[in-house]
C-alpha cells in the first residue's frame, strides 16, 4: 500500500524567463512551494499576476547566495538562451548536482545552434508551428499566447517530475525547438510517411471535415468527421431547418465520396450556420452531442458556466490588485485539490525562510535503488485513441513505462483505421503512419470490449497495472464497473486518468468535442484572427498535445507522492489554462497596444522588427525577432533600414519602413543561410520550417538525433519524432515501434493473466480477442 500522507511540497527554485513561465507556473499548480530570485520586473501588470502567482521571490546579490538558495531546492528550473545561464558549469555538468536540474534553452545543451537565440516567433518557426499558421495568400503565423515556449514549459514540468519519480537528481535537458517540433500531428510526419507537408490554408483541417464557419452574429467551429453519427445527426438537423439541399441523396452517405466533394459540403453547412445565432447553434449541438462549439474571446472565459462549475478559474489576490481579487484561468486537471486561490507574487519577508518546509529533499536518498529509466517498473492500461490519449501514454512509455495499449477491429481507431488519417496512400491499418508515431513503445492487445468477457478481462488486468488511461465519454466506464471507485475495490492504489473534453462534471459533462470545438471555446480560435478578419483556427491538433502534457504532469505528480487518485482532465481547460493573462487583461490591462495589421500579423508590441519575412524561394520564409538595442544595432550592421540609431519607440513609430527595407533584403537570400549570419550576429532568426526541413534539412536536429529510426515489421526503418526531456542519468529511449492489432494479446494474456493456449484459443474463437 502506498502512504496516507503526502510528503513535503516540492522545493522549487524559479530561474526563468519567458521560456518556462509556463513550466514554474505548472508546479505551483501541482502544489510546489516555488521561489523566484527576481520580482518580474518588466512585465505589465496581467501577465505579472498571472505567470507569477502563488510564488514568493528572494534577492540574490551574487552567485554564493544563490548557491545558498539552491541548497534548499529538491528542482531548480532555470530558462534562456546558453550564455545567460547561471547553472551551468563549464564542462556543462550542474552547479547544484544534489538537486533536479531542468534547463529549457532555445535549441539545446548540444549541437551546432545551442547558442543561438529566439523567442517565441523565431522557435515556433524553427520547430514547424508557425509555417501551418495564416492565410495561403499571407504571412505564416504561429498560435497565438506563445504556445511554443508554453508547450517547452510544459515539458520542463513534465522532465521535472520525470527525475523526481526517478529518485536521482539528474540534468533535465529542454530545447524549445524539439517541444514544439514534437507537437505538430501531421506536420512532419506527413513528409517521412509520404514524401509531402501541410500547408497552411487558413485554418481547415487536412485530415478531417472540420473547420471554422461564420455564423449570423459570430463564428463556430464544427465539422461532421467521426463516427458516421456524426455525419446523419448533422444531416437530419440541416434537413429539419430545410437547409440540406442535395445532401439528402443517397450518393452522400458514403464518406469516401463525401470527403472527394468537401467542398460542395461545406458550402452547405456554411449556409446552414450562418442563418443562426453563434451561441444558439452551440447549445443545440452539445444537445444534439454534436462536435461544434462558439468562438469564443478568452475574455469571456471567467463566464463559461464549465469552467465555473467545476471551480478552474483561480482568484488571485495582492497588493496592487483590486478589493477581492481578481479571476484568472487556473491549472488543467482535478486530482487532488488544485488552487482556487493564489497570492500575487510578493517578497519574502524579514526574518521569514525562504522554503516553507524542512526536512530531507524529496529527491533521492540513501537506499534508493536507481533506475536505468524514470519510470521503469510502472504498466500502464491504455484505453484510449486518436491523439490525445495515445500522446500520454507515449510519454510514458518512453520514459520506461509498460504500456499496455488495448485495441479491437470493433472500436476503430481512426488514427488506425481511417484513410483520411493514414498519410501515406495504399497503407493498411497495421503501418498507418500517423498510428505509428503516437504508438511506440506500447504491447498492443485486442479486447472486444463490447462482449462481456472482453470487458472482465479488462477488469481482471488492472490489479496488475499502476497506471489506467482513458478517453471515453463520462459515463462509460462506470457502466462497465471501471470507474475510480470499482477500480480501487481491484487495485487500491490504482492511478486513473480520464481524459474526457471538458471533464467527468459539470454542466457541459456530455459535450462531445473536437480539436477544433475544444480551441473555439477556449480562446484559442478568436485570437487566431488577423486584424479586422474572421478567426482561422489552427490546422493542427495543438489542443490534443496541451491536454496530453496536462495529463502527463498530472499523473507523474500521483506517481511522486506516492499514492492513487482520479485524474479528471478536461481537455478545455487545459487550453484555456495556455490563454496566458487573456482572461485578465480585461480588469487590469495590457502591457502596450496591439502593434498587429492585417499585412504585418507577426508583430509585438515588445519588439521591432518582429515578423515573417520573405527570402529566396517559392513560398520561403524567415522569422527575425529584434528584442534589445543590441540585436537592432548587430542588424544595423548587416543591412541599411530607417532610423538605424533609434530606439524602441523610434522604430515603432516606422515600423513599416523597417518592414518593407527589411523585406526588400531578405527577399533576395537563402533562408537557411540569412538564418546562420543574423544568429552568428545576436540576432534571434529561423527559418521557417516545413516538415521536410525539419526531418531533412535540420542540421541541428540531425546532430541531436531528433528523429529516430525504428524498425516495423510492415513499414522497416522509419523515423518518429524524438523524446523532448533529456534526461542526463535516467535518459528515455525509443525501444520498440507502434504493435500490429493484437500481436502481443497471447504474450500479456498469458504474462500478467496466467492464461493457457487452450484459453486463448477459446477467447479467439468466440471473438473476444478481435
Amino acid at each position: 500500500m502506498r502512504p496516507d500522507t503526502d510528503p513535503p511540497a516540492l522545493r522549487v527554485l524559479d530561474l526563468t524567463d519567458e521560456l518556462a513561465f509556463q513550466g514554474a507556473r505548472l508546479l505551483v499548480g501541482v502544489g510546489a512551494d516555488v521561489v523566484r530570485t527576481e520580482p518580474g520586473t518588466g512585465l505589465g501588470p496581467a501577465a505579472r499576476t498571472h505567470w507569477h502567482a502563488g510564488k514568493r521571490w528572494v534577492p540574490v546579490d551574487d552567485p554564493a547566495g544563490l548557491d545558498t538558495l539552491a541548497a534548499g531546492a529538491d528542482v531548480v528550473l532555470e530558462s534562456g538562451p546558453v550564455a545567460r545561464l547561471r547553472g551551468l558549469r563549464e564542462d556543462g555538468s550542474s552547479r547544484w548536482p544534489h538537486a533536479v536540474h531542468v534547463v529549457v534553452t532555445p535549441f539545446g545543451l548540444t549541437g551546432p545552434r545551442r547558442d543561438w537565440v529566439g523567442d517565441d516567433l523565431v522557435l515556433a518557426s524553427a520547430g514547424g508551428m508557425t509555417w501551418l499558421g495564416g492565410r495561403p495568400d499571407g504571412q505564416p503565423k504561429p498560435p497565438p499566447r506563445e504556445q511554443a515556449l508554453q508547450t517547452a514549459g510544459a515539458h520542463a514540468a513534465i522532465g521535472a517530475l520525470l527525475a523526481v519519480v526517478s529518485g536521482t537528481p539528474q540534468l533535465v535537458d529542454v530545447s524549445v525547438q524539439e517541444a514544439v517540433a514534437a507537437t505538430l500531428e501531421t506536420g512532419a510526419l506527413a513528409w517521412i510517411h509520404a514524401g509531402r507537408f501541410p500547408v497552411r490554408n487558413g485554418g481547415v483541417y487536412e485530415h478531417v471535415a472540420h473547420r471554422i464557419f461564420e455564423a449570423a452574429d459570430g463564428h463556430v467551429a464544427g465539422g461532421y468527421s467521426g463516427s458516421n453519427r456524426m455525419w446523419t445527426d448533422l444531416l437530419a438537423w440541416m434537413a429539419e431547418r430545410g437547409e440540406a439541399g442535395d445532401l439528402v441523396d443517397e450518393r452522400w452517405q458514403d464518406p469516401a465520396f463525401r470527403w472527394r466533394q468537401r467542398a460542395h459540403v461545406d458550402a452547405l453547412v456554411q449556409r446552414f450556420a450562418a442563418r443562426q445565432p453563434a451561441a444558439e447553434l452551440a447549445t443545440e449541438a452539445r444537445a444534439r452531442s454534436l462536435p461544434w462549439a462558439e468562438v469564443v474571446p478568452a475574455g469571456r472565459l471567467t463566464d463559461n458556466p464549465q469552467l465555473r462549475d467545476r471551480d478552474f478559474l483561480v482568484t488571485i489576490t495582492g497588493a496592487g490588485l483590486p478589493d477581492g481579487g481578481v479571476e484568472d484561468v487556473g491549472f488543467p486537471w482535478a486530482a487532488l485539490p488544485r488552487p482556487v486561490s493564489l497570492p500575487s507574487l510578493r517578497e519574502v519577508a524579514p526574518g521569514e525562510a525562504p522554503w516553507r518546509g524542512s526536512g530531507p529533499s524529496r529527491v533521492r536518498g540513501d537506499g534508493v535503488t536507481p533506475k536505468s529509466r524514470a519510470l521503469e517498473g510502472i504498466r500502464v492500461l491504455d484505453l484510449t485513441w486518436v491523439l490525445a490519449g495515445p500522446y500520454v501514454t507515449k510519454q510514458l512509455g518512453e520514459h520506461g513505462a509498460d504500456i499496455v495499449k488495448i485495441e479491437s477491429r470493433h472500436r476503430q481507431d481512426p488514427t488506425r483505421f481511417a484513410p483520411s488519417m493514414h498519410l501515406r496512400p495504399g497503407s493498411d491499418p497495421d503501418d498507418s503512419g500517423y498510428f505509428l508515431n503516437f504508438n511506440r513503445n506500447k504491447r498492443g492487445v485486442a479486447l472486444n470490449l463490447r462482449t462481456e468477457e472482453g470487458r472482465r478481462l479488462l477488469r481482471a488486468l488492472v490489479p496488475h497495472c499502476d497506471v489506467v488511461v482513458e478517453n471515453f465519454s463520462p459515463g462509460v466506464l462506470a457502466r462497465w464497473g471501471m470507474d475510480h471507485a470499482s477500480l480501487r475495490e481491484l487495485n487500491p492504489d490504482v492511478i486513473l486518468v480520464s481524459m474526457a473534453g471538458v471533464g467527468q462534471t459539470g454542466p457541459w459533462r456530455n459535450a462531445v468535442t473536437f480539436a477544433d470545438t475544444l480551441a473555439a471555446m477556449s480562446g484559442l480560435s478568436d485570437e487566431t484572427r488577423d486584424p479586422g478578419g474572421p478567426p482561422q483556427g489552427l490546422t493542427f491538433g495543438l489542443g490534443d498535445m496541451v491536454a496530453a502534457n496536462a495529463a502527463v504532469l498530472a499523473t507523474l505528480d500521483l506517481l511522486a507522492r506516492g499514492r492513487g487518485g482520479h485524474v479528471d482532465l478536461s481537455q478545455l481547460e487545459a487550453m484555456a489554462a495556455t490563454m496566458g493573462p487573456a482572461a485578465l487583461e480585461p480588469v487590469l490591462g495590457t502591457d502596450a497596444p496591439d502593434p498587429r495589421t492585417a499585412e504585418h500579423p507577426n508583430r509585438s508590441p515588445r519588439a521591432v522588427p518582429h515578423g515573417v519575412y520573405p527570402t529566396a524561394g517559392d513560398d520561403r520564409w524567415v522569422a527575425v525577432s529584434v528584442t534589445d538595442e543590441a540585436q537592432w544595432h548587430a542588424l544595423t550592421r548587416l543591412v541599411n533600414l530607417p532610423c538605424a540609431d533609434g530606439d524602441l519607440d523610434t522604430r515603432r513609430a516606422n515600423e513599416d519602413e523597417i518592414d518593407a527595407a527589411l523585406t526588400a533584403w531578405t527577399s533576395r537570400q537563402d533562408g537557411h543561410k540569412l538564418a546562420e549570419l543574423l544568429q552568428s550576429e545576436g540576432v534571434a532568426a529561423a527559418v521557417v520550417a516545413t516538415g521536410q526541413d525539419l526531418v531533412e534539412a535540420d542540421e541541428h536536429l540531425a546532430a541531436r538525433a531528433f528523429y529516430p529510426v525504428l524498425d516495423h515489421p510492415l513499414t522497416g526503418p522509419v523515423r518518429h519524432e524524438g523524446i523532448v526531456a533529456r534526461l542526463a542519468a535516467t535518459p528515455g529511449e525509443l525501444d520498440r515501434p507502434a504493435p500490429l492489432l493484437g500481436q502481443h494479446t497471447h504474450e500479456v494474456l498469458r504474462e500478467l493473466l496466467g492464461l493457457s493456449d487452450e484459453q486463448l484459443a477459446a477467447l479467439a474463437a468466440e471473438g473476444v480477442t478481435e
